[in-house]
């Protein structure tokens, strides 16, 4: 399936292709690259301090107990494509990072919260500003409620074309699903 997603015509061995993913504060982002990643992901994790929760909204992520900083990396190679994963931080004042991560990237996988779905819209602004492919994955924790997928578009606000699937950024089958979402609308978009 995947070779099929790729096939272009290209006689390389292995198309290299960017993508970022991103999303809020605590929607696992991090989650997500360390279950994608087939090398050990490079994670910019540090703890959260007592100053980082007057700026950093712990509403519905009171257990988190740390934060990326920079970014998280990770390196996927399916048949005839390397995915290199480059993970964003979700605070605004990591933003100043967003123009670098998307420059030369292919598309970006948009992490949601049900719990907390209005805090993706600043998250979607930005890559809907930066002129970039995406699809958008509501990663489901286990305390967040379920709504059937038409809520989800209509409470995003999402297009009819643009992919929307629920998945479980800890499960590296439900987390390749939502890659491959991502990747089939970029092949789809490109070759129309």
């Amino acid at each position: 399936m995947a070779s099929a997603l790729f096939d272009s015509g290209i006689s390389t061995e292995h198309i290299p292709v960017k993508l970022v993913i991103a999303g809020p504060f605590g929607v696992g982002k991090t989650t997500i690259v360390s279950a994608l990643s087939e090398i050990k992901p490079l994670n910019t994790e540090e703890v959260l301090t007592q100053a980082g929760t007057l700026v950093d909204d712990l509403t519905g992520v009171n257990e988190k107990t740390t934060t990326t900083t920079a970014i998280d990396f990770g390196r996927l190679t399916l048949p005839g494509v390397v995915l290199y994963l480059f993970g964003a931080p979700g605070q605004a004042r990591f933003q100043v990072l967003w123009n670098e991560l998307v420059r030369g990237a292919l598309g970006v996988l948009v992490l949601a919260d049900t719990r907390r779905i209005d805090d993706s819209f600043a998250v979607l602004d930005l890559v809907e500003k930066a002129g970039i492919r995406y699809a958008v994955a509501v990663n489901h924790f286990p305390d967040s409620p379920d709504y059937p997928p038409e809520a989800l578009r209509e409470a995003l606000d999402l297009g009819p074309r643009t992919p929307l699937v629920v998945c479980d950024a800890r499960d590296p089958a439900s987390a390749r699903a939502s890659l491959i979402a991502l990747v089939e609308h970029i092949r789809e978009l490109v070759l129309s």
